[in-house]
């Protein structure tokens, strides 16, 4: 969605020409593909950061216009909400240092951005939901100002035709209504791209969906949402109840969410454009002059502008992306499951994590997608949501016997992924000694049992026995958090609680 959009109505005749021109582009694709037009193997990985303002109380601070116009670079956009901002981590090849670099990069140019946030009195914050927000803060007043912002907005209002609903039980229950997409923005992630080939493409997506369960144990950070404690990590709940189009009827019909985790293992890439514009009306019928099929006869690379739009409006957790660098067409798996932070230090270990157990499962001769069904992999998804590190898995067995079992999250991490992603790092050319640094802080939370959620809800509980009201505990919790956060020891580290008063005299 980082397209220029500019605000308008639409029209009958412009739903239909759109639907023509993604046919277009499917068309185009399909082409594309068949004539093997794309890249040859780069290795190359992309990251981007969602964060939080916050004030020095913990609360948000509406103030991310202001921010970037004093950090004044290309790397920071804006984000959904007014106390959201992204950075973006420019491509590197996978091998060697990498993760080192992309570690200093990152304190970099979170350290510079969170100067010019203090020049107004805000600092950032990396966490999958901001434990402070208020409903009143995710309303459609405190949407960004950019204008693809306010047509998304209004769109999907539109399609819904009536009040968004939130319902989400988990420790509590939270039920309340939206008249806008703002409640979106309390989900702040960390979108993880690689570069693939397209007959590497079904493999690799299939494997990502098969980790992500996996990668939510780990690395679940979002347990609060308007002041009740919810699931461990809360995001994707709140994602698909926050864009979903579909009015109670629809959802009873089985008409699919845009926010979706998908139904079915993939043999082609093909597979989900197609699926995004079988199942997905559109959002945004802006058409561009392009005619993707001219520019194919002419020996050139389309742009397939009308499908790039409309695949960035499907928000499936791990998403394919087609995109053009330096004239040649790509293609990516851009990965959205997990929660920004807690530090920079767990934001790499759990991309190394990812890295290295998806290039391994992908190669594997007996693939995990032909011995698990997906409904199993999307009740996963659904239980390390829910439960985090404490959740229960179903996965293939190991040995000649076959079928699957059940097996809680840690034992399968550390028993089975942490081994493969060692093996998938080395196979990309790894730097042994920052694979072990960051694989071991992945091993170090399972062994302890420890997360960013887990961290925040033993933290927020611990606030409350000491006496402090519950929203004193929450802002208290967020305090706590941002400070430790900056001081940059990964969260397995972090003592639990607030640190005692000092004395006075």
């Amino acid at each position: 969605m980082g397209e220029k959009v500019v605000a308008g109505q639409f029209d009958l005749s412009d739903r239909q020409r759109y639907r023509g021109k993604l046919r277009q582009c499917l068309t185009g694709l399909e082409r594309l593909l068949a004539e093997q037009r794309f890249d040859r193997p780069k290795n190359l990985m992309g990251l981007e950061i969602e964060l939080n303002l916050v004030g020095s109380d913990g609360m948000p601070k509406m103030l991310n216009a202001q921010v970037l116009e004093r950090i004044a670079s290309r790397d920071f956009q804006t984000e959904l909400a007014m106390f959201n901002l992204e950075v973006n981590i420019a491509p590197h090849r996978l091998g060697g240092r990498v993760f080192d670099r992309l570690a200093e990069e990152i304190r970099t140019s979170l350290a510079y951005a969170d100067r010019k946030a203090g020049e107004l009195a805000a600092g950032i914050v990396m966490i999958g939901i901001l434990p402070t927000l208020d409903r009143d803060d995710l309303v459609s007043s405190n949407l960004s100002e950019v204008d693809r912002y306010t047509l998304l907005n209004d769109q999907i209002v539109a399609a819904r035709g009536e009040d968004f609903r939130l319902d989400i039980d988990g420790v509590e229950h939270l039920t309340c209504t939206s008249r806008s997409i703002a409640p979106e923005a309390a989900c702040t992630s960390v979108q993880l791209h690689l570069q693939v080939t397209p007959d590497r493409f079904a493999g690799v997506w299939n494997a990502a969906q098969a980790v992500a369960a996996a990668q939510i144990a780990v690395g679940a950070n979002a347990p609060f949402l308007f002041g009740r404690e919810l699931w461990r990590e809360s995001r994707p709940p709140l994602f698909q109840q926050a864009t979903d189009t579909r009015p109670p009827e629809l959802q009873a019909q089985g008409v699919r969410p845009r926010t979706w985790f998908g139904e079915r293992w993939i043999s082609s890439a093909y597979d989900l454009f197609e699926e995004n514009l079988r199942y997905f009306p559109a959002l945004l019928p802006i058409c561009d002059d392009e005619d993707p099929l001219e520019v194919l006869d002419a020996g050139g690379v389309p742009k397939l502008a009308e499908l790039v739009l409309h695949n960035g409006t499907v928000y499936r957790w791990n998403r394919p992306v087609y995109d053009i660098a330096d004239g040649v067409p790509h293609l990516r798996v851009e990965n959205r499951v997990l929660p920004a932070g807690p530090t920079v230090t767990d934001v790499i270990a759990n991309a190394a994590f990812y890295y290295g157990v998806v290039r391994a499962l992908a190669e594997e001769s007996r693939p995990v997608w032909t011995r698990l069904p997906f409904e199993a992999a999307a009740a996963n998804f659904e239980a390390a949501c829910r439960h985090g590190i404490d959740a229960r898995f179903t996965w293939p067995r190991r040995g000649r016997y076959g079928g699957t079992t059940e097996v809680d999250a840690v034992s399968l991490v550390r028993d089975e992924l942490l081994p493969l992603a060692e093996a998938g790092l080395d196979a990309w050319g790894i730097e042994p000694a920052d694979r072990d640094l960051y694989l071991g802080v992945i091993d170090e939370r399972c062994r302890r049992r420890v997360n960013g959620a887990s961290w925040q809800s033993a933290t927020f509980h611990r606030a409350l026995e000491a006496g402090l009201s519950r929203q004193d505990a929450l802002a208290a919790t967020t305090r706590r958090y941002h400070e430790l956060m900056r001081k940059g020891e990964p969260v397995h580290l972090w003592p639990v609680g607030l640190p005692e008063p000092v004395p006075l005299g």
